[in-house]
């Protein structure tokens, strides 16, 4: 006996335009990488605010370079086109806002999941939510490109790595991607505006708030490091322009740049 294939529906348009009026979103049956689109449109001159999103990502593309597809409107995958006035110096940020922003969106929906420095949200050891910002050269400015992958539906059997998780395999339940899109992409815009309007005194808030909801914080890390140098020790907290502090045999370090694997107490055998 075989189990019901999974129903996905599609994403409703109509309650998206309620829930984020200052934005326009444009839903894509297909693309290969939202980023890629979101960047195209970007330089043909669109404003910030442009949200694409795709049912189905053929080529979606996270830090390192890593590729990823899966099933059609079984996950979220969307950029958002922001056009910051920040000074540049201040764009490291953007990347850790993001993360901060969607761990408190889906905790406020109910779902126990933390950020990992600097953006990917877990849930337990288990990846939920990638993201990756891309900065585009335009003809009237640099951009930013804010792209996002949440887990929705997916089974287990179709997880993209052992290490990945999903919305419904956390909750037992799928929920809602329209509701959830509107939600995500409300918190998002505001916590940018907030952000972008506040200056150093939002930015100190953005430091001490993502450093509290960090589940990298206090861990021990394995940190590989751009050229292939390899860093151990505890990560004990995040500076003042959002790398991670990371204190080993040598002393303090700080990383702005590296591929992050907490390391589990040596009982347990492997790391996450």
């Amino acid at each position: 006996m075989t189990s019901d294939p999974v129903r996905r529906t599609s994403l409703d348009p109509v309650p998206l335009a309620a829930l984020a009026p200052d934005l326009l979103v444009e839903v894509l049956e297909t693309a290969t990488s939202t980023n890629a689109v979101a960047a195209e449109r970007a330089r043909e001159g669109a404003e910030e605010g442009l949200v694409v999103v795709a049912e189905h990502q053929t080529a979606g593309r996270g830090r390192l370079d890593r590729s990823w597809e899966t099933p059609a409107r079984s996950s979220l995958t969307f950029s958002l086109l922001l056009r910051p006035s920040a000074p540049a110096a201040d764009w490291p940020w953007l990347p850790l806002l993001a993360g901060y922003t969607v761990t408190k969106a889906l905790r406020a929906e109910g779902y126990d999941v933390g950020v990992k420095w600097p953006n990917d949200v877990l849930a337990g050891d288990r990846k939920l939510v990638g993201i990756l910002v891309e900065r585009v050269e335009t003809p009237t400015g640099p951009a930013a490109v804010l792209g996002i992958g949440l887990n929705v539906s997916l089974t287990a059997g179709e997880l993209p790595v052992p290490a990945a998780t999903s919305l419904a395999l956390e909750s037992g339940a799928e929920p809602d991607r329209t509701h959830l899109l509107g939600e995500l992409l409300r918190s998002l815009r505001e916590a940018y505006d907030v952000w972008q309007a506040g200056g150093a005194e939002a930015t100190a808030r953005l430091r001490s708030s993502y450093a509290a909801a960090c589940v990298t914080v206090g861990r021990d890390v394995r940190v590989d490091l751009p050229g292939g140098r390899v860093l151990t020790g505890r990560a004990t907290g995040i500076d003042e322009v959002g790398r991670l502090v990371v204190r080993g045999a040598d002393g303090e370090t700080v990383v702005g740049a590296g591929d992050v694997v907490h390391v589990r107490s040596a009982t347990s055998g492997h790391d996450q």
